[in-house]
Parts: structure tokens; C-alpha cells; sequence
């Protein structure tokens, strides 16, 4: 089957590479000839044709044509109505980055008059998806998506990535290959906008829980070095511990209840920079938190957790700096107490 790639960043590119390696071919397109030139040349017998203008991409295309927008979302709009106006009737529009889920709702009902069809597709794997396979959550109509299945099926990680949940049996549902539709337009990003939303909270208790062992030995500091502004410690001699935290999770990773492949990436993390000397602590997000914490408001479901988590990464940013230093005023003000010299 062939796929149209718009946008050929580290997971476009890969999703393309997937394909093909499984023998489909590929239109795609970029602004950057230099980033087209270099994955057409990657293409064995022109499996993959490469456009810098997207109406040559559009006319490459066999019908119906399936193009999979993976761009930034601040753009996304845009190039889906450029396409809009190239594609006709019975081609399908996948937007597999990560829109909002509204979008997705206003997206597919502007284009049912031109008889286009819209595919939303939360996708997960990042930069190793390439080996590791994509996870894929998706939304629109059944008998499109059901036209993309063989795509799909390649993209995602396959059932031999993981082991089948206990009873279980007989064929493996697309799930269990990596790939699942979950209902119409917009329930593919919706799913992802949670995926992600818990992400923000297992990587805020991962991070949490390191700080804690990382100053576990805070009892080692002698009493002269405590403020009169800081808590002293009632029983130092519980915290005398040089705990080895890339070590930790090191042995988290093996057997643990909490062994993950995100565990799996802080510990690469840890062991190519033990004290974390090149990042400088402060955290991105990129929307999909914001909209799961809105989600759960109208719900009217309790995540206090997620919650948190994105407020932590504002935090990290500076943003709670104005209300610090409101805090810091209102001691000094009522107790006359001074701020002690920041931490590096």
C-alpha cells in the first residue's frame, strides 16, 4: 500500500522508514529538499518518491490517496486546508501529531462536504519507534480505518513486543499489535491527550522519588551549617546515607514493580550524565497535560496527581517565582525573616 508523508522529522521519517522496510511505498514531502533528497535515496527501487511543493506531493498519490500530516500542531490547521483544496472526494487526511482532540471534531465535519475523510492518530514512540515500533490511537470512520489496517500493522510494534495478558487467547486483537481504533473523529488524540497526561505524573514520581534518596544523606551535614531559617533535622543520624541513584535504578529496571521503559530511559539518562550537569531543570509541555487536567474538570473526575504534575513543570520554569518571592515578603514582613543565599 502506498502512504503520502507530509512532514519528515524524527518521526515522520521513521513511520516512513517502517513502511517501507515492510514492503509499502511512500510519497512524501518537506520544505527542506536536503531532508527529501536524503530519505528518497533511502528508498530501494523508488519505494519512496520525495516533493518539496505539495500539489506535485497530492498528484504523486495513488487514489484514494491517504496523506498523514505529522507536523507541529500550531501549523496543522493550515496544511490540512492546503491539502484540503488539492485532495478530492474518498481521499483520507490522517493527522497523526498531537492536536487537539476538538480540532479533530471541527476538522473532519468541514471536510464531509468535499467528501474527504479524516483520521486522527495519537502516535507514541518517539525516536526509538523506528525499532521499537509506534503505538497508535486512532479515531475515525470504521471503513477507512479499516482500509489503513495493513499501514497500521506495520507502523506499530507487532504482538511479539510484549507478552499476552493472562488469559487471553485465541487471535490477537489490533491492540495487542500495537495499533487500536478507538471510535470517531477525535478519540485517537483524546486517548493520547491522556497517555500523555499520565506520563506527566509517572515522570514527576520518578523524579520525586530520586530527589529524596538523592538527599539522603542531609543528616550528614553538622548543625552549624542549618539557618535559623531552615528546619533542623530532629534525627540526622536517619539520614546518613551516599545513596548511588544510577545505580538505583539500575536494579529498579530488574524485577521491580516499578521497572518501565521510562525507568528504562532515566537510567541511559543517569548513567551518561550522573549529576545531570547538561539539563538545566527546567520542563516543557506541550499541551496535551493542559488538556487532560480540562477533560477531567468537565468530567468532573479527581486527578490530583496529573494535576500537580503539570503544575510542577510551570513551576520549573520560573513561573512560581512572583508568588516565591509574595511569600518571602510576607515572612520578612511579619517576622523580620531574611531569605537565605538560593542553592545551586
Amino acid at each position: 500500500m502506498q502512504l503520502g508523508m507530509v512532514g519528515l522529522g524524527r518521526m515522520g521519517a521513521n513511520i516512513v522508514r517502517r513502511i517501507v522496510k515492510d514492503g509499502h511505498t511512500a510519497v512524501v514531502f518537506d520544505t527542506n529538499a536536503d531532508t527529501v533528497k536524503s530519505l528518497e535515496a533511502e528508498g530501494e527501487g523508488g519505494s519512496i518518491k520525495g516533493t518539496t511543493d505539495l500539489a506535485e506531493f497530492v498528484a504523486a498519490l495513488e487514489k484514494p490517496r491517504v496523506a498523514w500530516v505529522m507536523i507541529p500542531a500550531g501549523i496543522t490547521g493550515k496544511v490540512i486546508d492546503q491539502l484540503a483544496e488539492l485532495l478530492e472526494e474518498g481521499d483520507i487526511i490522517i493527522d497523526g501529531g498531537n492536536s487537539r482532540y476538538h480540532e479533530d471534531i471541527k476538522r473532519a465535519k468541514a471536510l464531509q462536504p468535499k467528501g474527504i475523510h479524516y483520521v486522527d492518530i495519537g502516535t507514541s514512540g518517539g525516536v526509538f519507534g523506528l525499532a521499537r515500533g509506534f503505538c497508535l490511537m486512532v479515531g475515525g470512520e470504521t471503513p477507512q480505518v479499516e482500509h489503513l489496517d495493513s499501514l497500521l500493522k506495520s507502523i506499530a510494534p507487532g504482538i511479539g513486543t510484549a507478552e499476552r495478558t493472562p488469559g487471553r487467547e485465541g487471535d490477537p486483537s489490533t491492540a495487542e499489535q500495537g495499533y487500536l481504533h478507538c471510535g470517531p473523529a477525535g478519540a485517537g488524540h483524546f486517548v493520547k491527550m491522556v497517555h500523555n497526561g499520565i506520563e506527566y505524573g509517572a515522570m514527576a514520581a520518578y523524579a520525586e522519588g530520586l530527589n529524596i534518596l538523592h538527599k539522603a544523606n542531609i543528616g550528614s551535614r553538622s548543625a552549624s551549617e542549618f539557618s535559623a531559617e531552615e528546619t533542623p533535622l530532629e534525627q540526622p543520624e536517619l539520614y546518613q546515607y551516599d545513596i548511588d541513584v544510577p545505580e538505583v535504578t539500575e536494579v529498579w529496571r530488574r524485577g521491580s514493580v516499578v521497572a518501565s521503559w521510562l525507568l528504562d530511559l532515566t537510567a541511559a539518562a543517569l548513567h551518561a550524565d550522573p549529576e545531570l550537569k547538561s539539563f538545566g531543570g527546567r520542563v516543557s509541555d506541550s499541551g496535551e497535560g493542559r488538556w487532560t487536567i480540562d477533560a477531567a474538570i468537565d468530567e468532573g473526575v479527581p486527578v490530583p496527581v496529573l494535576a500537580a504534575s503539570l503544575f510542577q513543570r510551570f513551576s520549573s520554569r520560573g513561573e512560581a517565582l512572583y508568588a516565591d518571592q509574595v511569600l518571602s515578603a510576607m515572612r520578612h514582613a511579619f517576622g523580620g525573616h531574611n531569605e537565605l543565599p538560593s542553592k545551586s
